[in-house]
């Protein structure tokens, strides 16, 4: 008994222990939500109350607090290469902007030198138009995201770090789907241009015009709703405008192909023959498909709720077995509102999974005050950023909140060698015994701070101090998207592997 970690036990079995004593002098402030403000408390305080009450440090208690203790006067080295730099590369040009600009800058420049040497015609430039959809409409579809995953996550561990490390990127792939979306808007205005050309020369008909000029507005007010500042203030109507005037354009696009393939058919080939030997006939077909599959596994599941505390619950499913990393799409309106969470399972379960509800707004506020029997659930469980951490070594997972949900089957599976670090306020009280039990069962060494009692630490420090001390290959967090990109950047700016979600969705 005497080998296992206090932390570990029941809550029932624990003696009191002292907690570490803490000083904060924070060089650039607290890492919060809001990124902003600083916190120094004027007295140093020892607290010892029952560890069911105390959210500890494993080895920092029963090693006198060494963990933590004095990180904030260890420095950090210096940021690697010239300012501008590091800014354009880790901060202006992700991997996602980049995806984005090379799909983008390909289409103007076809687009330019076509059209400065004869033009395009209206059939290519349609066609052009319905394949950037097609590619946008993909990667937004669960089974080839999976696919990718997949793929890339099968990158040998035995492979050199840079290629392991770019493999990783792949939950960047959000950025192929809004360029190739983006480039197809761009096309359609140019298509636009060669419908009404084709119309005043009599070739097409006005149903034809008329589709075109609704298509095309159709498609600016997708735009407008998805662009990354509106979508953040809007994020409601943004999903809505996405879902319904989405499903609106393709039910318009197919009606315009096949007015416009009626317009320019020959006399003597019947329509059904003009649709069958036209590309963008079966291209449109792949989009439909490809937007109505995850609507076919629609159905509702029942689900277990255990309420944690008034501010988070448990819901356990009795289907699947999701990979770690992986997370689930439910509702309670189907038709209007979806949530995503983290699937979390542990290793010797044979089905099923969990997920953490937090209380972010009123429907997670609802879910935790009415815990729910049955929840919709729609589409396949879907990999994440968490999916990328068996590509390393050794890995530091860095959550703070209901972020650990994430983060658990990872920890819970004990596959790839980690150190965790999970921040949040009074967190047994949040998360309850039973849950926060098992997180430092798995996980022994785990760097469990609670920031009711202790404020908010330097993430920055305190995760580079744990990333040389573990020799770690790489950093994972999951948080909000302010520390989430302070984190990140301040590792990589000081070549250090960091990843975390980026909120393209």
């Amino acid at each position: 008994m005497s080998d296992i970690p206090k932390a570990a036990l029941p809550a029932s079995k624990r003696e009191p222990v002292p907690v570490p004593t803490l000083a904060y002098e924070l060089e650039s402030g607290p890492s919060s939500s809001s990124n902003s403000g600083t916190s120094t408390p004027d007295t140093i305080s020892t607290i010892d109350e029952k560890l069911e009450d105390t959210v500890v440090t494993v080895n920092a208690v029963e090693k006198g607090g060494e963990i933590w203790e004095g990180y904030l006067e260890e420095p950090l080295p210096e940021k690697v290469n010239d300012r501008w730099l590091r800014n354009l590369r880790h901060q202006i040009l992700s991997l996602y902007r980049r995806f984005f600009g090379v799909i983008l800058i390909t289409n103007l420049t076809i687009l330019i030198v076509r059209s400065s040497v004869g033009g395009i015609s209206t059939g290519d430039s349609g066609k052009i138009v319905i394949g950037n959809l097609m590619v946008g409409t993909l990667f937004r579809q669960a089974y080839v995201i999976n696919t990718l995953f997949g793929i890339f996550c099968r990158v040998p561990i035995w492979a050199p770090l840079w290629l392991r490390a770019a493999a990783a990127e792949i939950y960047h792939i959000g950025g192929i789907h809004s360029g190739a979306s983006f480039s197809a808007s761009v096309w359609f205005v140019y298509f636009t241009v060669k419908i009404t050309q084709d119309f005043i020369h009599n070739k097409l008909s006005v149903a034809t015009l008329v589709l075109t000029y609704i298509i095309v507005l159709t498609l600016a007010l997708i735009i407008f709703f998805a662009w990354p500042g509106t979508r953040a203030r809007k994020h409601d109507t943004f999903e809505a405008t996405h879902r319904f005037a989405g499903w609106f354009a393709v039910a318009l696009l197919w009606a315009h192909t096949c007015l416009l393939t009626n317009d320019t058919r020959e006399p003597t080939v019947t329509l059904g023959k003009a649709l069958i030997h036209s590309p963008s006939f079966w291209m449109v077909i792949v989009i439909t498909v490809s937007i109505i599959m995850p609507w076919l596994r629609l159905r509702q599941e029942p689900v277990k709720s255990e309420v944690l505390s008034s501010h988070a619950v448990r819901l356990y499913y009795n289907y699947d077995y999701p990979v770690p990393g992986s997370f689930v799409r439910m509702s309670t309106n189907p038709l209007f509102e979806w949530h995503s969470f983290a699937t979390i399972r542990l290793p010797n379960e044979k089905k099923g999974f969990s997920s953490i509800v937090s209380r972010a707004g009123d429907w997670t506020s609802k879910l935790i005050d009415e815990p729910p029997s049955k929840l919709w659930i729609r589409d396949i469980p879907v990999n994440g950023v968490m999916r990328i951490v068996p590509l390393f070594r050794r890995v530091v997972i860095v959550a703070t909140g209901s972020g650990m949900g994430p983060c658990a089957p990872h920890v819970f599976a004990g596959k790839t060698p980690h150190r965790l670090l999970w921040t949040a306020p009074n967190v047994r009280q949040t998360f309850g015994d039973k849950f926060v039990d098992a997180v430092v069962e798995a996980s022994p060494g785990a760097v469990i701070y609670d920031t009711r009692k202790h404020g908010k630490p330097d993430m920055v420090k305190l995760t580079y101090k744990l990333v040389k001390e573990f020799d770690a290959e790489a950093v994972c967090i999951i948080s909000n998207p302010a520390l989430t990109y302070k984190v990140v950047y301040g590792m990589r700016s000081r070549g250090i592997h960091a990843f975390g979600a980026i909120w393209d969705s």
